[in-house]
């Protein structure tokens, strides 16, 4: 078999279908976000972001800046290896205790990512609860659906956002075993949000452990930015609240908070804990720089929702179609893989504007996106010359605008 034509092949079909990904090769620029250089085509020029998951620009904030700087000082650059091999670092220590007392839980334990965290977590509840049926929103993210399968626990798909019909399918499974109701708070494609409460109803009325994933939400939600959970008042109700400090938090990593008792078990059974290598100490002092600071500064939430809802005001007015979102991401609808891409090369291209395709099997064919996220440090010219730029890309090329 020649490998390099079969690899070829499949990169092809790609190509083909419009899905091939481009990565676009920028630097940040410390200190002035949303402002990168763009390196394309041998030059370089000036851009602005608009669709970072650094919601809040607290990548590049002083606090964590420094906070970066001190531990790097103190402890050097790289962890040593795993927790259990190398120690466990007073950062790590510090951050998990602050993370557990934003979430008003007994234990929180940090990993590597947030995607490492999901599917460490899954996979270790549900491969060891009795006879584990694990109930799994429609539309939760690759790494809560890669936890359920490594587990290889029976796995019931509840119709996206729909308590009805899960607690349908709850009520068809044997009491007797174990259950385990996995969600997102905020969903990151069409950023729309569960209804939190009555799905821990349900799932305390059939008797069934809550898994939900903040990782869109934590540090953007809730007077101290503990997530839709805090803000809805219903965290006490959940069994795990899975988070991300890559994002809001503007570091890297992730982390589970719950019971003491459960967080013991992730730590001590779960593989993807045991055996990856600690985040460096200096990302954890950053990452507890920035837990701490959003703890008391919901200004910045509040400037956060105004960017947001200012953006979606202004793309209605200009006839931009946009799928209905609840939270701060606003999905742009183009609705076809090759327009999708070649608007985002335009806009980069001509205009200093970067904003990724989003294409299947991200998103379902046919709703091919732009993903915008407005962050507090976007100005008002910033979204003028956005919606000024959206408008001419979608004359140009000729694309479906909103009725």
């Amino acid at each position: 078999m020649d490998h390099d034509h079969f690899f070829a092949e499949k990169i092809a079909e790609l190509k083909g279908e419009g899905r091939y990904r481009v990565f676009a090769e920028l630097e940040r620029i410390a200190g002035r976000f949303p402002r990168a250089r763009s390196h394309r085509d041998g030059s370089v020029e000036e851009i602005t972001v608009w669709c970072s998951n650094d919601y809040l620009g607290m990548g590049q904030h002083p606090d964590l800046l420094s906070a970066m700087h001190e531990a790097i000082d103190k402890y050097g650059a790289g962890a040593g290896g795993t927790r259990n091999i190398s120690g466990t670092n007073h950062y790590h220590v510090l951050l998990e205790r602050e993370l557990a007392d934003l979430h008003g839980t007994e234990a929180a334990l940090l990993f590597g990512s947030g995607w490492v965290a999901n599917m460490t977590a899954l996979s270790t509840l549900g491969a060891m609860l009795p006879e584990c049926v694990i109930f799994s929103d429609a539309m939760n993210h690759n790494s809560m659906i890669e936890g359920m399968r490594h587990c290889q626990a029976e796995k019931r798909i509840f119709r996206h956002n729909d308590p009805r019909h899960l607690d349908e399918l709850l009520g068809e499974t044997d009491a007797s075993r174990s259950r385990l109701v996995a969600f997102e708070s905020v969903y990151s494609m069409d950023g729309d949000i569960a209804p939190i409460g009555e799905i821990c109803d349900i799932a305390e009325r059939h008797g069934a452990m809550t898994f939900l994933d903040e990782v869109h939400a934590v540090g953007l939600y809730g007077p101290t930015g503990a997530g839709i959970a805090e803000r809805e008042g219903q965290a006490h109700r959940l069994s795990v609240i899975q988070g991300t400090l890559a994002k809001a938090f503007g570091v890297v990593g992730g982390y589970i908070a719950g019971s003491a008792a459960l967080c013991d078990v992730i730590r001590s059974y779960g593989s993807g804990f045991i055996f990856s290598t600690a985040p460096p100490p200096a990302v954890a002092a950053a990452a507890l720089a920035s837990v701490r600071y959003l703890r008391r500064h919901d200004e910045i939430r509040v400037r956060h929702q105004e960017r947001a809802a200012t953006v979606k005001k202004r793309l209605a007015e200009a006839a931009i179609p946009t799928l209905p979102s609840d939270s701060h991401i606003v999905p742009v609808l183009v609705g076809e893989p090759h327009r999708c891409r070649e608007a985002s090369d335009v806009l980069l291209a001509e205009h200093g504007i970067y904003v990724q395709p989003i294409n299947y099997p991200t998103v379902p064919r046919g709703t091919e996106r732009l993903r915008l996220t407005p962050t507090p440090l976007h100005s008002d010219s910033d979204i003028d010359h956005l919606i000024e730029s959206l408008c001419s890309v979608w004359k140009r090329l000729a694309l479906r605008t909103a009725a």
